[in-house]
């Protein structure tokens, strides 16, 4: 699938280390690989790009960029669920062809990434590209791996394929599900527990079968079958990234079933070989008192915002003052002063520093919705009394909370606050708030921190 363009990231040397919050275990850890290989979960396509969808693409932006401009060589896939019964009952309730809605609307989720200037995925994956594959794939899963076959009883023609997780013995073992009401979780993400016939209530469906041609891909065979949601990830993510996955990402409602089932899968194609370094699960973001979401229709869409004359680093910047674990509610005002940071940023790049600006003495940083605190060198939060918020491990793994950090006014202890700030599992917050305060001190951002700034935030300034 063709992609989208997006500026370079400028090489900024050595950065640290990444300190990651895996939250499969709860535990922030250093991301140590010079290639790292990233795997996000891709939109369907019948309802792009509204805020929630670019809070989980930006933030995995967030993720590259600082690989990236550390001088690391990520490898990056995606897909595109292009093939799923809510992409057909759109289609069906507003009376489009499922494929001319799917094309449209990828279309607009591609000139929204490029408007945000995320960067784009090495390979970016459709399911209708690659069904033929993907039934291979389940073909040779019958012939090793314990599956069964369900006939659906209102279609006595249509048989579909699921796989029996009890022979799964690291299956949803890691720390995050321990009290979790699993078969809940399931049925509220579109799962099946209670179907008649399954061996187990949590066995996730492999392959659908026919339900009649009207949602066949053009060219594919008569009766052709199409996935499940789980196998699609396994597969690209194995075909493009091989088998050590460093982090797989995606929005937190997709950390069960989804991740997980995929994960099962993953193992499975590889004979066990397969494992994640770090599960990486953004926030949800509300408008309006609800979760933003399509059900619900309460969508603010980054298209309908840029047509409307917003400025899309405003829209980069309303995102990036989240940290990206954090649930938030969007609001219009989020906007206005999101504006009104891009302009003094901008103003700053052509004023006069302030005077004596090396020695303007150490200030608090405090984003306003950081999730990090402070991380030694083992990992671990700083406990040092004169840090003022300073959180425990415990408390940055389970809520995102505010941060102070100590920055000077020179732009190059801006450079390094933004820097340390990004290194402690990717705190925005704190990084604008130290660009914020610099500004505010009538610090002036010339070429090298609008580099800066460029490349880990990816809002040019010029």
């Amino acid at each position: 699938m063709e992609t989208w363009t997006a500026p370079a990231v400028p090489k900024l040397g050595d950065l640290p280390d990444l300190q990651l919050l895996d939250s499969a275990t709860g535990q922030i850890k250093p991301v140590t690989e010079t290639q790292p290989r990233l795997y996000t979960c891709g939109i369907t396509p019948y309802d792009a790009t509204h805020l929630g969808h670019a809070f989980t693409y930006v933030a995995a932006d967030t993720l590259v960029r600082y690989w990236l401009a550390g001088g690391k060589t990520p490898r990056y896939a995606q897909n595109i669920t292009d093939i799923d019964d809510p992409l057909f009952e759109r289609a069906a309730a507003t009376g489009v062809d499922w494929r001319a809605l799917a094309d449209s609307q990828i279309a607009l989720f591609r000139g929204d990434m490029h408007a945000l200037e995320v960067q784009a995925p090495d390979q970016w994956v459709a399911v209708s590209e690659i069904l033929d594959e993907l039934e291979a794939e389940v073909r040779g899963l019958e012939q090793h791996a314990d599956t069964y076959r369900l006939t659906d009883p209102e279609n006595p023609g249509a048989e579909d394929i699921y796989i029996d997780l009890s022979t799964d013995s690291q299956f949803a073992q890691a720390p995050v599900f321990r009290g979790l009401d699993l078969v809940t979780e399931f049925d509220e993400h579109g799962g099946d527990s209670q179907r008649p016939g399954k061996r187990h209530p949590l066995d996730p469906m492999l392959w659908k079968g026919v339900r009649g041609d009207d949602y066949r891909p053009v060219g594919g065979k008569p009766g052709a079958w199409r996935p499940g949601w789980h196998i699609e990830c396994a597969v690209i993510a194995r075909d493009h990234l091989g088998s050590a996955i460093t982090v797989q990402a995606g929005g937190k409602d997709l950390l069960f079933p989804h991740h997980e089932m995929s994960e099962s899968h993953l193992r499975e194609l590889t004979g066990g070989q397969s494992h994640i370094d770090f599960h990486f699960h953004v926030g949800m973001v509300g408008y309006q008192g609800e979760k933003m979401s399509k059900s619900l229709g309460n969508l603010v869409k980054v298209s309908e915002l840029t047509a409307s004359g917003v400025d899309p680093r405003a829209i980069r910047l309303v995102l990036l003052n989240h940290h990206y674990r954090t649930d938030w509610e969007y609001t219009p005002a989020q906007l206005t002063q999101a504006e009104a940071r891009l302009h003094s940023w901008q103003a700053a790049t052509t004023g006069t520093p302030a005077s004596n600006d090396s020695d303007a003495g150490a200030e608090s940083c405090t984003g306003t919705d950081s999730g990090a605190g402070s991380l030694s060198d083992a990992g671990s939060v700083s406990s040092a009394a004169s840090v003022p918020g300073a959180i425990s491990v415990s408390a940055a793994a389970s809520r995102p909370d505010a941060v102070t950090g100590t920055v000077s006014a020179s732009e190059t202890a801006v450079e390094r606050a933004v820097i340390a700030a990004l290194a402690e599992d990717l705190d925005t917050s704190r990084a604008l708030a130290c660009i914020d305060q610099h500004v505010a001190a009538g610090g002036r951002i010339g070429p090298r921190l609008q580099e800066v700034i460029a490349a880990l935030l990816g809002i040019r300034l010029s």
